[in-house]
């Protein structure tokens, strides 16, 4: 296929022309808050009408995902076309960009200026300055049509790749629409009507993952005006919740605990009802730090890139009424979606309160998608709560006694004077596999050794559960979307520690 076909042009998905509708409602009203200045719906409009000739619905382009309104613009223009928009992450290193968007096969290549010149891909290129303003250069090269189309597909979403090199999931327009509806099972006054609605969203997750993609497509489809942060930032989150005041924000777990740890005065979180968190493990404990402090409560949730959003949740209701007894538990399953736990080698559903891997029917994935099995080890009791024991395919083998890491994180997160850990399997040739922790600490407890915290662990951990190095560090290497990066940590022990040797001790084996 090309763009000199004649072909009739497939019908617009129905999210694109949602889209296209919210963006002409009042040109004039504010829109997108960035650093300070406000852009309008018109301007918006502006970027998607300029985005339009230049791609047809259904082809591929890979876009080059930051914080930034330009950005923004090219991911609304392309999703406004009914295109599929292929999340690249320029934060990866130009080497790994150039190697990613090579390995595409893809036609066309858009982001900003600084990032496009930075690689020089040997394909057109949509350069956009700002909203709006959108140069082309280059010419589509020849051979690039064959793996250039994908019909129905929005978006080619990235995972965390905490575990390994980031994936692409292919997300569909339709799955998307119904993730939307979905979520309107959790607004207490949920509409569908066709306008622009007060408040204002802070969106601080990064666009090239779905936490930021989910949000900002919730904004556009409501007609709702969102703060577009570049990153999470503790000082300029409060600052834009005190000028925005929303009644609810989100904050995936090491951006919480960031909140939790500074010296914010509770007045400066006065509009927000409750905080929803996702994307990694947050422990109870910190959930009702939080609302202590904050007074303020944390709605745990539970998503995965592969279903376009969320399976299941907290919402107010059901905090307010099971919290206490439920503590620890991701909620129940959204509207459209059943969950189960099923024997890892027979595959045979468990009853109530039995552990086993987590199996999820999602009604945004089609009326005829059957069970999903994820890695999840996880319970689900008579009530129908979730909770999330830990990740199946990261169990480490020590000399024939099996460790959970997520075990083996909590225990060390249940440590007062830790803000967050990781555990990960490191090769030993007497036992097959034995684990090792980096730990990241609370602000003011910088004298605090490897020795402290491995005595403290041992007082709720087997022998063959402690890990056998731990490495105090600076901060956990983290993705964008606010996971640790599994692969960062376990290079962390391929070679001795640059700093704060007498934080790195041997445990005991």
């Amino acid at each position: 296929m090309s763009t000199s076909d004649t072909t009739a042009l497939p019908a617009l998905p129905a999210l694109s022309e949602r889209i296209g509708r919210v963006l002409t409602l009042d040109p004039a009203a504010p829109a997108l808050e960035f650093d300070g200045h406000w852009h309008t719906w018109g301007e918006l409009a502006a970027a998607a009408d300029a985005v339009a000739p230049l791609v047809r619905p259904g082809e591929r382009v890979a876009v080059l995902l930051r914080n930034r309104p330009a950005q923004l613009g090219l991911l609304i223009g392309l999703l406004r076309a009914g295109a599929c928009v292929v999340a690249v992450n320029p934060g990866r290193g130009t080497e790994r960009v150039r190697a990613d968007t090579h390995a595409l096969g893809v036609a066309t290549v858009a982001g900003g200026r600084e990032d496009l010149e930075a690689f020089a891909p040997p394909v057109r290129w949509l350069v956009s300055e700002a909203l709006g303003d959108l140069v082309v250069r280059g010419e589509r090269p020849a051979g690039t049509d064959a793996g250039g189309w994908r019909p129905g597909i929005a978006v080619e979403m990235l995972t965390s790749g905490t575990t390994g090199p980031p994936k692409r999931v292919p997300l569909s327009y339709e799955t998307f629409t119904r993730v939307l509806v979905g979520a309107k099972h959790y607004e207490r006054h949920a509409d569908e009507t066709l306008r622009l609605r007060r408040g204002v969203v802070i969106v601080n997750a990064p666009l090239v993952h779905l936490g930021g993609l989910f949000r900002v497509l919730q904004c556009v489809g409501d007609g709702r005006a969102f703060c577009l942060l570049p990153k999470f930032e503790v000082k300029a989150w409060v600052d834009a919740v005190r000028r925005h005041r929303p009644s609810t924000v989100s904050l995936v777990p090491t951006a919480l605990r960031m909140v939790l740890d500074a010296d914010l005065d509770p007045a400066d979180l006065a509009s927000v009802r409750s905080v929803v968190s996702g994307t990694a493990p947050l422990s109870a404990d910190d959930a009702d730090a939080f609302q202590a402090k904050y007074g303020v409560a944390v709605l745990t949730s539970y998503a995965a890139t592969e279903f376009g959003g969320g399976v299941a949740g907290w919402n107010l209701a059901n905090h307010e009424k099971y919290w206490t007894a439920k503590r620890g538990s991701v909620g129940r399953a959204h509207a459209g979606c059943e969950l189960r736990t099923v024997d890892p080698d027979t595959g045979a559903p468990l009853g109530p309160d039995v552990p086993g891997l987590l199996e999820v029917r999602a009604h945004q994935l089609g009326d005829s998608s059957g069970w999903t099995r994820t890695t999840d080890l996880a319970r689900i009791d008579a009530d129908g709560f979730l909770w999330v024991l830990g990740r199946a395919d990261q169990a480490i083998i020590r000399g024939g006694f099996k460790v959970l890491p997520d075990d083996v994180r909590v225990a060390l997160e249940s440590d007062p004077r830790v803000r967050g850990a990781s555990v990960v399997g490191r090769p030993d040739p007497r036992l097959g596999a034995v684990p090792v922790a980096a730990v990241e600490l609370r602000p003011g407890n910088e004298s605090v050794t490897a020795e402290d915290l491995l005595a403290a662990a041992a007082a709720v951990l087997a022998r063959y559960e402690l890990p056998t190095e731990l490495r105090i560090v600076d901060a956990l290497p983290r993705t964008p979307s606010g996971k640790v990066d599994l692969v960062a940590v376990r290079d962390l022990f391929t070679s001795p520690p640059r700093t704060r040797p007498p934080r790195s001790t041997p445990a005991w084996t």
